[in-house]
């Protein structure tokens, strides 16, 4: 999912202590009253910070139905998160239950880390079939077990400031008819050179347009390059003319980034940094993320995922609409679609108490809840219609994420082993391309350092 929410700082609600799960007596078989049954502690980890309120009322609400246990809820930002994740897996001290992500369930699986779901699954006949087409098979893993029940899912999108289209007298439906090409753009870069304004006013299609002094970049460009995935940051791009991540997906063995297609995004990507149209990556990790680049007025078009809908909204005097990603050499838009689920650590204490609150966080009353605070895409549809309506109620039009379900644009995240070893590969690779330390074609070396990870 998500790719991404960055934030700067550790925002735990407990303290880690109490956050780890390593202690404690398991409560499976009562202390020998059965009328009252031992009390349990259960620690859960997420992430973002704009889905903390709802899954706290989830774990209100699972309490009341279930006294014996109580939820506890540690919050961090998302670097902070797997560091210190990572770290407490090692040592044995990790939540009883957190919030997993594509790009890390596979290794975490791989080292039996967590707990495959299937006989929980079975024993309690839970149904996998009622979330969104293709998001339950995301999480059963090459082995062919099962490690998370979906909670949401997620898609990538433009968000756009309306008065600075206004400005360049662009209209909205021009925006929702894009084209891209990596060869000269397409219709997508006219708009994007359009936006950009520099010091002295002057447009990015203008005569005179000053590159080295821009105001207002055109497009943002996120501080995170995302390594070997960059999900909302040139993904929808690649995708789009056809390219895929690996020979297969789930479980790819070969990647692809020495294909041509691949490279010539890359190149044209970073072709806008070289136009003005977009920041330098010096510029991009001076401090300000590409959100708060956009709410400040500096970025015109932002691309990012439907997990930060709310941080693009909530700007001040800033009225945002949103557009699909653009239609590419292939015909077609494109984006990653994403889904999140919840993991047992293999070492708890508490598994079936465990497993009763991710099976309740997979559920349609907890998911309706998370859908009725309007902050991502809960993976059951009927959940996603109170979300779909709570957004309306807010003025939030959430079509541009949504349209690509609907018209089967969609391309699974990556799935495979090695994960981390692939990101701390192409993460350098693709940021000394972005910094014009080396060329596009130098992405075919770091290619073969990925595939010699599968050998």
């Amino acid at each position: 999912m998500r790719r991404i929410t960055r934030l700067a700082a550790v925002a735990t609600i407990l303290p880690l202590a109490l956050a780890g799960c390593g202690s404690g007596d398991d409560s499976g078989g009562g202390s020998g009253n059965a009328q009252a049954p031992e009390k349990t502690e259960i620690s859960y980890w997420l992430w973002d910070s704009n889905q903390l309120p709802a899954y706290q009322a989830c774990a209100d609400a699972f309490h009341a139905a279930n006294p014996e246990i109580t939820v506890k809820i540690s919050q961090f930002g998302w670097a902070d998160y797997w560091t210190s994740l990572t770290t407490n897996l090692v040592s044995g001290n990790a939540p009883d239950v957190f919030t997993n992500h594509l790009n890390y369930y596979p290794e975490f699986a791989g080292k039996q880390q967590i707990l495959p779901l299937d006989e929980f699954v079975a024993a309690d006949g839970t149904k996998t079939d009622v979330y969104a087409p293709g998001l339950a098979d995301l999480w059963v893993s090459a082995d062919g077990k099962r490690y998370g029940l979906p909670k949401d899912f997620d898609t990538v999108a433009i968000f756009y400031n309306k008065k600075m289209l206004d400005d360049a007298g662009i209209t909205e439906d021009q925006m929702k008819s894009l084209t891209w090409n990596p060869d000269d753009g397409g219709t997508y870069e006219k708009i994007i050179a359009r936006l950009t304004v520099d010091k002295n006013g002057k447009r990015g299609d203008e005569p005179g347009f000053d590159k080295k002094n821009v105001k207002v970049y055109g497009l943002g460009l996120d501080e995170n390059n995302g390594a070997g995935v960059g999900q909302q940051m040139w993904s929808m791009y690649a995708l789009s003319t056809g390219w895929q991540f690996t020979d297969k997906n789930p479980w790819g063995t070969k990647f692809r980034y020495d294909d041509p297609r691949f490279q010539k995004t890359i190149a044209w990507w970073r072709g806008l940094i070289d136009k003005g149209y977009m920041p330098s990556l010096a510029i991009a990790r001076s401090g300000t993320s590409v959100n708060d680049g956009f709410g400040a007025g500096k970025y015109a078009l932002s691309t990012n995922g439907s997990w930060m809908i709310n941080t693009y909204y909530g700007y001040d005097g800033v009225k945002v609409g949103t557009a699909p990603t653009p239609v590419g050499p292939s015909g077609k838009r494109a984006t990653i679609y994403n889904g999140l689920a919840d993991s047992i650590y293999a070492g708890t204490k508490h598994k079936d108490q465990a497993w009763r609150w991710v099976k309740y966080l997979a559920s349609a009353d907890c998911q309706k809840t998370v859908g009725d605070k309007a902050v991502v895409f809960p993976a059951i549809p009927e959940a996603l219609t109170v979300a779909e309506e709570k957004f309306k109620a807010k003025g939030i039009d959430i079509s541009a994420f949504t349209v690509q379900i609907h018209e089967n644009t969609t391309s699974l995240f990556p799935i495979t082993d090695h994960a981390s070893d692939i990101g701390a590969v192409m993460g350098p690779a693709i940021d000394a391309v972005l910094s014009f330390e080396a060329e596009p074609s130098s992405l075919s070396k770091a290619n073969d350092e990925v595939n010699a990870l599968f050998q």
